[in-house]
This record gives structure tokens, C-alpha cells and sequence, in this order.
């Protein structure tokens, strides 16, 4: 894949999307942008489970949007990658690549002739011994699962020429490197998808802390279904125009009820994963926290994780970092679309 041209390719668990930016120019342009639904049960916890199904949705996406190209970059995050903090002896960057899969068997879960390997490099130290090191965060991701998302985009008809991991690609969208600098406080980045939440947290643009948790808001739609007896669809409708804040309040609706306590449950996981951060011996204190994802947009969920964490939480602008080309969309669908966008924007940044 050239430079001037880059599509990224995000395989949700409830729909598949597309961005195609021009990077010839700066700031990076998006020229187009779509999405298409898929099954339930095609995609479970953000693994591929039917390839053809998906291959079928992702040939719908490109003849609806008209992507220019078909030389994509894949996007990968459920619970088949590990991505772990881990201090190695130093070596040149391409002998440390050849040599990781000697070096990292015990950090892993899984046998690393079954795991495909990539590490980012954060910082270089000293040991105790005098001994040359670099800290990195080593990524382990499933050969299976990987093969099982690049089989959808085959069948699609797709050529993927990168696989990579949906919270650098959140990075590049939401903390582009012409803002990034140095600085002692660090930021959180929450991407909320259907059943996939992604934290990164990072530091003048370099990322120290990664943390894939398997929920989103599939589990507070399923939550009301069940315990209101009504269909996903209701249930999907109930949760958007309900939203939380009432649940806590005498006299709520047992919608608001049940979407308090699941949603309230969630975003206790996700102040979970971030005091697990700063409680490490290198975390800076948190400046902000920024949100992206469908899942984010749920009414309410922005002030109460902010009540949680006490630090400002702000919706994710991946729009406002670069420019928007001939998309044909007014302001306000551009409003719908940005929140969904960050992913498969930052996959494609990432060819450059």
C-alpha cells in the first residue's frame, strides 16, 4: 500500500467499518467513511465466528461506500490478545523482533508458536547489575483469531497488508503525534464498542498502559431484555432513550433502574482497570479521560464516569485532528459518524 491512500478496516461484533484517509496532505484527510450491520453472532467478543457472513457485510460496506482500494489495515482486540508491560535485555530493534519469541514464553498464556509477536518500545534503564535494558509492551495475539479476521477480508475479496491493535489505532486518532509531547500527567482513552471496551493509557503520546475488557453496551441492551421480558430490539430502544441518571432516584422507571445497575457495574470495570494503572510504580496521575465508541453515547454515562474517577471525561473529537473531504454528510451526521469513526481512522493513520 502506498502512502497517499490507506483504508482501515474495524470488525465490530455489531457492524463493520471503514475509513479511507489521504495522507498525502496534512492534516490527513477522510475521504470516505462507512458502516454495515451484521448478524448477531457473527463476530462474539470481537472474534470473528462466521468469516463468510462477515466477508457478505464487508462486500456490502464497499459497494455502499466505494472505497477506492482494497489493500486494508485490520484492526484486533478481544481476549485472545495480550498486551503486557515487560522489561527485556536491550538489542537493536530488528534482533529484539527475531528474538522475541525466545525471550517472552513466560509473560504469555499461550504458546508463542501459536501467538504472533509485536512489542512498542516505551523507555531504556539500567538494572541493578549495570545491564543495558528496554521496557516495552509486548502484544500477543492469537495466530487463529488473526487468521480467522483476515480469512473474512480474503473472502471479501480485501488484500490486509497490516494487522494492528485497535488501541494504538485509538492513540493515533485521539492523540495524534503533532500534539503529543512530553509530560508528567498521562490520559486515559476509553473506546466503548457492543460487547469490546479498549483502554489505553498514555503519556505525551506514548502509550504504557493497555487493558481489553469483554463488555460494552450489548451487556446493559441484554440486561434489559431479560429483566424487562422484551426483545433486543426494545430493549436497544429503552436503553437510548432512557439513559442513566434515574436509577438511583424513588420512583424511577425499572428501565432506569436496571440501566443504572449495568451500566454503573461497567463503568466500575473501567475505574478498575485505571486505578490497577496508577497503582503501578511508573503511572502519572491521570489528566483526563477521553471516550469514544457507540457505546459512549449512552445518556449520562459521560457525567457519571467522571463522578467516578473525579477527572474531567470529555467525548473523543477524531474529526477534529483532521480534515473532512466530499463525504456528502450534513453536520449532524457528521456528529453520528464521529464517535464511530475513531477506529478505523487510526488504523489507516497508521500507515504513515
Amino acid at each position: 500500500m502506498g502512502v497517499k491512500t490507506a483504508v482501515g478496516l474495524d470488525i465490530g461484533t455489531s457492524s463493520v467499518r471503514a475509513a479511507e484517509m489521504n495522507l498525502s496532505k496534512r492534516p490527513a484527510v477522510l475521504e470516505r467513511f462507512g458502516q454495515v450491520a451484521l448478524p448477531p453472532g457473527t463476530v462474539r467478543d470481537g472474534e470473528v465466528i462466521d468469516p463468510e457472513t462477515v466477508a457478505r457485510a464487508i462486500r456490502q460496506l464497499w459497494a455502499t461506500a466505494k472505497f477506492s482500494t482494497k489493500k486494508v489495515v485490520l484492526g484486533v482486540s478481544n481476549q485472545k490478545v495480550i498486551v503486557r508491560q515487560v522489561d527485556l535485555p536491550w538489542l537493536p530493534a530488528d534482533e529484539l523482533r527475531k528474538s522475541l519469541a525466545f525471550q517472552v514464553q513466560d509473560f504469555i498464556p499461550i504458546p508463542v508458536d501459536q501467538a504472533i509477536l509485536d512489542f512498542h518500545p516505551l523507555e531504556e534503564f539500567t538494572n541493578e547489575s549495570g545491564g543495558r535494558m528496554l521496557r516495552v509492551l509486548l502484544v500477543a495475539a492469537s495466530r487463529e483469531m488473526v487468521a480467522s479476521a483476515m480469512e473474512a477480508a480474503q473472502r471479501a475479496g480485501l488484500s490486509p497488508v497490516m494487522v494492528d491493535l485497535t488501541p494504538f489505532a485509538m492513540l493515533r486518532a485521539l492523540a495524534p503525534v503533532d500534539q503529543a509531547g512530553f509530560t508528567a500527567e498521562a490520559e486515559a482513552l476509553v473506546d466503548i464498542g457492543a460487547s469490546v471496551t479498549n483502554i489505553v493509557v498514555h503519556q505525551g503520546g506514548v502509550p504504557r498502559f493497555v487493558r481489553i475488557l469483554l463488555m460494552g453496551g450489548n451487556d446493559v441492551t441484554d440486561a434489559v431484555a431479560d429483566r424487562m421480558g422484551v426483545p433486543a430490539e426494545e430493549a436497544e430502544s429503552l436503553k437510548w432513550q432512557t439513559g442513566m441518571g434515574g436509577g438511583s432516584v424513588e420512583g424511577a422507571s425499572p428501565a432506569a433502574r436496571v440501566i443504572d445497575q449495568h451500566a454503573g457495574a461497567f463503568l466500575e470495570e473501567v475505574r478498575g482497570s485505571l486505578d490497577y494503572y496508577l497503582a503501578q510504580p511508573q503511572a502519572a496521575r491521570l489528566s483526563r479521560v477521553v471516550v469514544s465508541g457507540g457505546g459512549a453515547q449512552l445518556g449520562g454515562l459521560v457525567e457519571r464516569l467522571g463522578e467516578l474517577l473525579r477527572v474531567p471525561v470529555e467525548p473523543g473529537r477524531p474529526l477534529s485532528n483532521i480534515r473532512i473531504g466530499k463525504l456528502g454528510l450534513s453536520q449532524e451526521q457528521l456528529g453520528h459518524v464521529e464517535p464511530l469513526a475513531t477506529v478505523p481512522v487510526g488504523l489507516a493513520m497508521g500507515v504513515a
